[in-house]
């Protein structure tokens, strides 16, 4: 009869996490939000701080999926890692005084598209097609619902960005109902949901009318979702490398 216990000489891969790592992400997220609520029109110390942190924050993050162990895969790690570090261009060029909007969208569109690609080492497109179709649908009312007040030279570049986004969402959400064991699937899911939601708001915060505190919103929660799916590099299953014992 077979046993659940590895048998001697076996190896067990246990998750963890740098505590380091994970202890600079927050002060670095936490002075980013702090930096972007208190900053004046001019670049005075709290917008300073802002400028210093952000960047930061997102390179602490893409050091702790570097630092992963064990990892879901190394094309997993390779693509989740390339994502955050477009997701890194996109936060430079979108905090720089010039107006670099459509350059930092772009950056992170091509951030969704390495995370999509991530998402597709252990399943298929839409093999869930009903969370995809949600996804896409959440984006279009979004997009119905900001329309007016989207300028007509930049309704292409968002409707191309909103396809992305959502499809990264959809494929997120979907793998994590195909593989409903592995946490790892859950982590990026969650992550992918967040990027939605800091987007969304982002969105209507540029598009449509100020958000009270709209920097705290859009930056904590844009900060959780690529800390989730950073996190999601790494594997919580336990690999037996010399067989069980019987």
């Amino acid at each position: 009869m077979s046993s659940s216990r590895p048998s001697v000489g076996s190896t067990v891969h246990r998750p963890y996490l740098h505590p380091y790592l994970a202890m600079g992400v927050t002060v670095a997220a936490a002075g980013a939000i702090l930096g972007a609520i208190l900053a004046g029109p001019a670049a005075d110390g709290w917008r300073l701080l802002h400028w210093l942190c952000k960047p930061l924050a997102t390179v602490l993050i893409f050091l702790l999926a570097w630092h992963a162990r064990p990892a879901l895969s190394m094309r997993y790690r390779r693509w989740i890692l390339a994502g955050i570090a477009c997701s890194l261009l996109g936060d430079v060029l979108l905090m720089l005084p010039q107006d670099l909007f459509v350059p930092g969208l772009v950056a992170f569109l091509c951030g969704h598209l390495c995370f999509i690609a991530a998402f597709l080492d252990d399943s298929r497109f839409g093999a869930r097609p009903g969370w995809l179709l949600a996804s896409f649908a959440y984006g279009a009312i979004n997009l119905y619902l900001l329309w007016d007040s989207i300028g007509a030279a930049l309704r292409v570049p968002v409707i191309v960005y909103v396809v992305v986004l959502a499809s990264m969402g959809g494929q997120a959400l979907g793998r994590a109902r195909t593989l409903v064991a592995h946490d790892s699937a859950r982590r990026a899911a969650v992550g992918a949901l967040l990027f939605m939601l800091s987007d969304t708001l982002l969105a209507w915060n540029r598009f449509h009318a100020a958000l009270p505190l709209a920097s705290l919103w859009v930056l904590s929660t844009y900060y959780l979702a690529l800390w989730w799916i950073a996190r999601s590099v790494q594997r919580d299953d336990t690999v037996i490398e010399a067989g069980a014992a019987l």
